[in-house]
């Protein structure tokens, strides 16, 4: 940042804390305040320098394009975008310092913290984005940043219906689960659409049901009107203060739901949600998992992470008892994300194997056309 830009922009954030911070109204304090400069040769870009101070500098462009899925940063002279499902390498440059001012300022509102004895966080941008950062020296050199774009595009399941993610039959199959209580999986590879789906789903589900949801960093949004999200906490300087998964799914089970959501179940709090699927409480969840037959598969081996008290001969015929409903969402190689499989679990177990049977499903040749 040059002398010249870096003067303007303390000279603007020194009158933002003495008058409001409206974006409309930063624009004019940096016009007044480069109006004051007498240097006549001196070309300023207006929307730069707002995005300085009200936004998130040379990276706002980025996260106001809705077309852009995810931005993430391999060093500060090479920032990716993904669009459509492909991914594109930007003419964005930063450098270092600009980059670890604009990391701070978006953790300011999380609350969350990155430092040598915390080198990786996930937090929650304003507007629903997902950040996740690495530091070095966890990683060889730069500081790498990953933001999943938040883009609430379709909210219900005739959204989704009319964005050709799955047909009709499909959607009133999945509404008529929700609103029986059925306990609901939703499985696929990183960027298929599971939150989306996880969101429709929910969101079809009665207004009069108390829903918790709990997950690592606040990703759902719900239009239901009893509603309590709960996220995890780092552990403080002091290495107290932490909240894992686990716990919260403890205590959203005090709290009266009607449903429990765990927004990702990726280690051992999948024993949890199982024991509480397991005492008669409609829950989902989703999993990264390659298909619907892999998503009981690593159902049933997550719980084991927990002790190696917790052996396969409980948690094997526990997942086929509770799991009614596999819902997996994958990407075409055209980017178009789709429900490929709807498959309920019988409860019986043959030899190790649960069964199951596919309700609705797309070929792959089919996932390539749609």
């Amino acid at each position: 940042m040059s002398s010249v830009v870096s003067d303007v922009v303390d000279e603007v954030r020194a009158r933002v804390h003495s008058g409001g911070s409206d974006r409309t109204q930063i624009r004019h304090l940096v016009e007044d305040v480069v109006g004051s400069i007498h240097d006549s040769h001196t070309m300023l870009d207006i929307e730069a320098l707002t995005n300085q101070v009200a936004g998130y500098g040379a990276l706002q462009p980025l996260l106001d394009d809705l077309t852009i899925e995810e931005i993430w940063i391999n060093d500060p002279s090479r920032v990716f975008i993904a669009r459509d499902g492909r991914t594109e390498l930007t003419n964005v440059i930063l450098d270092a310092d600009e980059l670890r001012s604009i990391i701070e300022r978006m953790l300011a509102s999380s609350g969350r913290r990155i430092d040598i004895s915390q080198p990786f966080v996930d937090a929650t941008l304003p507007d629903g984005s997902r950040l996740h950062v690495a530091i070095p020296d966890v990683t060889r050199a730069h500081w790498s940043v990953n933001i999943r774009k938040f883009v609430m595009g379709s909210r219900s399941l005739h959204d989704l219906v009319a964005a050709g993610a799955l047909s009709y039959d499909a959607a009133d199959h999945l509404t008529e689960c929700v609103n029986s209580g059925k306990n609901i999986v939703v499985s696929g590879a990183t960027q298929a659409g599971k939150t989306t789906l996880m969101n429709a789903l929910l969101n079809s589900a009665c207004a009069t049901d108390r829903i918790i949801t709990c997950e690592e960093v606040f990703e759902l949004q719900l239009t239901s009107p009893d509603w309590v999200a709960l996220q995890t906490r780092q552990a403080s300087l002091e290495g107290g203060g932490e909240i894992p998964l686990r716990r919260l799914i403890k205590e959203a089970l005090r709290m009266r739901p009607n449903r429990l959501v765990v927004g990702e179940v990726r280690q051992e709090e999948c024993l949890d949600l199982l024991v509480a699927m397991n005492s008669g409480m409609p829950s989902m969840c989703s999993i990264h998992a390659n298909s619907a037959r892999e998503t009981l598969t690593k159902l049933c081996l997550l719980p084991m992470l927990a002790g190696s008290n917790v052996a396969a001969d409980f948690v094997i015929p526990t997942v086929a008892g509770v799991v009614d409903v596999v819902v997996h969402a994958k990407i075409s190689s055209l980017g178009r994300r789709q429900v490929s499989t709807i498959a309920e679990v019988s409860g019986r177990v043959e030899n190790g194997v649960i069964e199951m049977q596919e309700i609705f499903g797309l070929r792959s040749d089919e996932l390539i056309k749609l």
